[in-house]
């Protein structure tokens, strides 16, 4: 190898001349090397026995004999877990062993590092029957792990640059292990850091002439991040006087495996690495003998202390000696290996989380911790992407019935998740007779039938499909090796009646070549016509719920299903498990998010969210709206509703948050507001993520009506007293109509009629329940109700309408109610809803604003045209005050009446002059009444009378339609 550096390399060609180059480049930082001898701290741990390095460059295989790993011979056993030999503990040992695991984000600085030795310390004196021998399994110092894969990305480019972004990493280390210990222990463990980055250099430059990285190359270098992190670690328990030492598991760990790499952040793939028990079992063994004995581990006073023993997570060897890894995240794994070789009484998984929730907190932030999981709910929840968890974590408790406990290193008293015990089978219940409410969890005094909600985000969906395949057996078999013959992970697996489509979802890293798979399996079908299709589709996620008492719970997947539904989620693809411990189903990507929390309300394991954006919000009725919110959000949460106001605007300025504004939003509105569009709003919902969307319209604005039909057709329902997209174009009404049919948005709009009168509601009901309306007749005018009920020979017109804008009962410019527009358009939209197809201009309008006034203009400043139009309208007291006596003559009164014909199919407003002890004569202050006449209610019609108008009533009938959102 020597004599190979020594060449010159540009001038080699031979793959076998390659291979020495890269060997050679491997032992770089010795000083020598001899056949038996290994002085690198690199070939102490990874002395060859047969190690095979592959790559699109170069297969080769190089062997050594005889070779020693600490004085253990590599004979490696096939061994199980009935053949695991046991360490052998003195006999002032009264307790089992106890693991803790602590990850990446427990390891982020020096301070972290303190607290968990500090805690190691505290757990290893027991809980008062006597000191706990105690072993931490650690991951790499956060951040690590991936730089040190920007390192061996970099060599293949730049070796300078690699080697600075390895010092970088190293220096990391170091700056951490001086803050935590004196200066002889730094020394030692600074000496091992900084000989391992010497031989990471040598590896790196082999690189650079490979121009590729085997995948043992880069579990290789990956896994210095552990073994700098246990040192690290251990030179802190040092510091504490405890008795101590760390244990790389390379030197321990044997595991084969099928899978090459490190996996990806977030991959669907799981399983493929098994540990080889009873070799392990005897390596282990034999360190506590040699170097546990040589620290005082293996002989101690119990009594007086127990030892802490570090090890490295993540990393481990293959029976040929080869570095290896656990995969990604796979530290949970080792955990619970070494929890197994020990027989220990628990494992702890320390974590930055409050255990395992029924959600990521992250994506639902209504997520809460679960107390208990069995492990086969623990296992499927990590098998679909519960990342607290690693997938295969579970498996080596099982046997010994070790509880795997689930904390936060932040928050060490709270008790966070126990997982233990096994799940019964469907035959072992019913044979048992095992109670159906044992099974499930509860939330409060709800029982739920599920214990979380999980999604695999990034995933692909491998589809065959073909009509001359049906009924054809062996379709599923050939498509099922094609998968395995390629090494590509099936994550979910559902199939059509006869064959007729088969689809899997694979990661999304594998679809392009499970697609290839499938068409060479396939390929004399497809040729033929015989096969249709094999597509493959990207950007989607599995969603995932799990839960041992789902399987005993009618209606769980229907209530999954309608979740999905509501919030516009299509599914496309659905699989079941025969335990029926868990539904998973394929959606789109970007709706995962809403999907989980649409899940996760409907099983009540969460209160409902609901996202408004407030359109008008300073105006009068949306002032009165905002107001009753903030004063019932307390009681409504204590009901599990919680409205977030994420969006106010009025007069061209925005203001927005994710969570919800609170406090003065007007205030905040004047002071920080920004200018906006409607497009602004339409992005802020599309983005939002929570499963109920809504704009409050709160405007008259024609504008802000115009875009009805774009929000209801993205999912975002409307609620609002505005009533020009009611009465507006028919065209665009129907649109509206069609949205809310085709996707799971709402439009209500029961205050454009009646304010909190239930009008609308009531007459689809009438309607929906085969009742057949013939007539509407009453006085829909809040305001004008009260302007008639007000005038008398003492009170003229004008002043009684000066009374009406005081109190809010008028439209910012009166002469829309006077103008009989507002009563018209009340009677255009309950016409519509009993299938008459009006137009606005088809209503007959008996108008109450004088002819010289309906083209005023006002020119006064801002707010005045009230108080303008009162001034100008006392010209025509007189008028009116005739048309009062005459009715008073014939002891009648005077009211403002709309009237829908329904078999005539017209309608028509004017005033009428009523009994003065008739239902409409009757009417006090600004009260409307309403007759529906129909098959039903005849003769005498149903009646729906009460105060029609005001800000606070209209405020009220719109948060009402919100509240109503929430229950459909």
């Amino acid at each position: 190898s020597q004599q190979g550096q020594r060449k010159d390399w540009a001038n080699m060609q031979s793959s076998t001349a390659l291979w020495l180059l890269f060997a050679g480049s491997i032992l770089l930082a010795t000083d020598a090397y001899n056949a038996g001898l290994h002085v690198s701290s690199f070939s102490k741990i990874y002395p060859l026995k047969k190690i095979a390095l592959t790559s699109p460059n170069l297969k080769m295989v190089v062997s050594k004999a005889n070779t020693r790993i600490s004085g253990i011979k590599m004979s490696v056993a096939q061994g199980g877990l009935d053949r695991i030999v046991e360490i052998k503990m003195p006999d002032s040992c009264k307790n089992s062993w106890e693991v803790h695991k602590f990850g990446g984000a427990s390891l982020a600085d020096a301070s972290l590092y303190r607290t968990v030795g500090d805690l190691l310390i505290a757990e290893s004196k027991g809980r008062g029957s006597g000191s706990i021998p105690t072993m931490a399994i650690v991951s790499a110092m956060s951040g690590t792990t991936d730089q040190l894969i920007g390192v061996v990305n970099a060599a293949l480019k730049d070796i300078s640059e690699a080697k600075q972004l390895l010092d970088a990493a190293v220096n990391k280390q170091l700056n951490t292990l001086k803050e935590l210990a004196n200066a002889s222990i730094v020394q030692l463990v600074e000496h091992n850091i900084r000989k391992d980055a010497d031989d990471i250099i040598g590896v790196l430059q082999a690189l650079k002439l490979l121009r590729t990285i085997p995948s043992v190359t880069l579990e290789l270098i990956t896994g210095y991040g552990e073994v700098w992190s246990a040192q690290t670690l251990n030179a802190y328990l040092l510091s504490r006087g405890v008795p101590c030492d760390w244990i790389d598991a390379r030197e321990v760990l044997v595991v084969k495996s099928s899978l090459a790499g490190l996996g990806e952040k977030g991959s669907a793939s799981t399983g493929g690495v098994n540990p080889l028990w009873e070799e392990t079992s005897v390596r282990l063994r034999r360190w506590w003998e040699t170097r546990g004995a040589e620290r005082g581990l293996a002989r101690g006073d119990y009594a007086r202390a127990a030892p802490v023993v570090t090890v490295t997570g993540f990393v481990a060897s293959t029976p040929d000696g080869a570095p290896t890894t656990l995969k990604r995240s796979g530290s949970d794994f080792s955990a619970t290996i070494f929890a197994r070789l020990l027989r220990a009484a628990r494992v702890t998984m320390w974590k930055n989380t409050d255990g395992v929730f029924t959600a990521d907190p992250r994506r639902v932030p209504e997520a809460f911790t679960i107390a208990s999981l069995k492990y086969d709910e623990a296992i499927e929840l990590a098998y679909f992407g519960a990342q607290v968890l690693h997938p295969s974590a579970m498996v080596p408790c099982i046997d010994a019935a070790i509880p795997v406990f689930v904390r936060n290193i932040f928050n060490p008293a709270f008790k966070g998740t126990v997982i233990q015990g096994r799940s019964h089978s469907l035959a072992e219940d019913d044979a048992h007779h095992v109670p159906i409410e044992t099974k499930g969890m509860r939330r409060g005094d709800v029982p739920v039938p599920i214990k979380g909600i999980t999604s695999i985000d990034k995933v692909a969906l491998v589809n065959l499909e073909g009509a001359s395949i049906i009924g054809v057996p062996g379709v599923a078999r050939r498509f099922m090796s094609a998968m395995a013959a390629r090494d590509i992970n099936v994550v979910m697996i559902t199939q059509a009646s006869s064959e007729h489509s088969i689809c899997v979802a694979v990661p999304e890293e594998q679809g392009e070549e499970a697609k290839r798979a499938v068409e060479e399996a396939f390929e004399l079908e497809l040729s033929r016509s015989a096969v249709n299709s094999v597509s493959l589709l990207k950007g989607v996620s599995i969603i995932a719920i799990v839960g041992e008492g789902m399987a005993y719970t009618p209606g769980v997947c229907s209530t999954f299903m309608r979740a999905l539904a509501s919030v516009g989620c299509n599914v496309r693809a659905i699989a079941q498990g025969s335990s029926e411990r868990q539904i998973s189903v394929v959606v789109n990507r970007n709706d995962t998010t809403r999907g989980l929390r649409a899940v996760h309300q409907a099983f009540t394991l969460s209160g409902t969210v609901l996202a408004a954006a407030v359109v008008g919000c300073s105006g009068l009725v949306g002032t009165q709206l905002l107001q009753q919110i903030q004063a019932q959000h307390a009681a409504l949460r204590q009901r599990g509703l919680d409205i977030h106001i994420v969006a106010a605007a009025d007069k061209g300025r925005l203001v927005a948050d994710d969570w919800g504004l609170t406090g003065d939003i007007q205030a905040q509105l004047f002071d920080k507001g920004v200018p906006f569009t409607l497009d602004t709003i339409t992005d802020l919902l599309e983005k939002d993520i929570n499963p109920l969307r809504v704009v409050v319209d709160c405007t008259a604005s024609d504008e802000v009506v115009s875009n009805y039909d774009r929000w209801l057709s993205k999912g975002i329902s409307v609620v609002t007293p505005n009533k020009k997209a009611g009465s507006g174009d028919i065209k665009h009404y129907r649109n509206c109509r069609v949205a809310t049919q085709t996707t799971s948005a709402q439009w209500f709009y029961e205050c454009s009629v009646g304010a909190a009168l239930p009008i609308i509601t009531t007459l689809q009901d009438m309607l929906l329940t085969g009742d057949r309306v013939t007539r509407i007749e009453g006085v829909f005018s809040g305001t004008l109700s009260y302007l008639f009920n007000t005038v008398s020979p003492s009170t003229p017109f004008s002043l009684a309408l000066k009374h009406a804008c005081d109190r809010g009962y008028t439209e910012p410019d009166p002469r829309d109610d006077l103008s009989g527009l507002d009563v018209a358009r009340k009677l255009v939209i309950l016409a519509r809803e009993v299938g008459l197809d009006l137009e606005l201009s088809d209503i007959a309008v008996e108008s109450l604003v004088p002819s010289p006034l309906r083209s005023w203009a006002y020119k006064g400043p801002e707010g005045g045209l009230a108080a303008a139009l009162v001034g100008e309208m006392r010209r025509f007291d007189a008028d009116m005050a005739d048309r009062v006596a005459a009715a008073a003559r014939d002891n009648k009164v005077l009211r403002y009446v709309g009237v829908v014909d329904v078999p005539a199919r017209r309608a028509w407003v004017e005033v009428q002059a009523s009994e003065r002890c008739g239902p409409l004569g009757g009417l006090w202050s600004n009260d409307n009444h309403i007759e529906i006449t129909s098959r039903r209610y005849s003769p005498r019609p149903l009646v729906i009378q009460g105060p029609g108008g005001g800000p606070a009533l209209t405020a009220s009938g719109v948060f009402g339609d919100l509240l109503r959102l929430t229950r459909v």
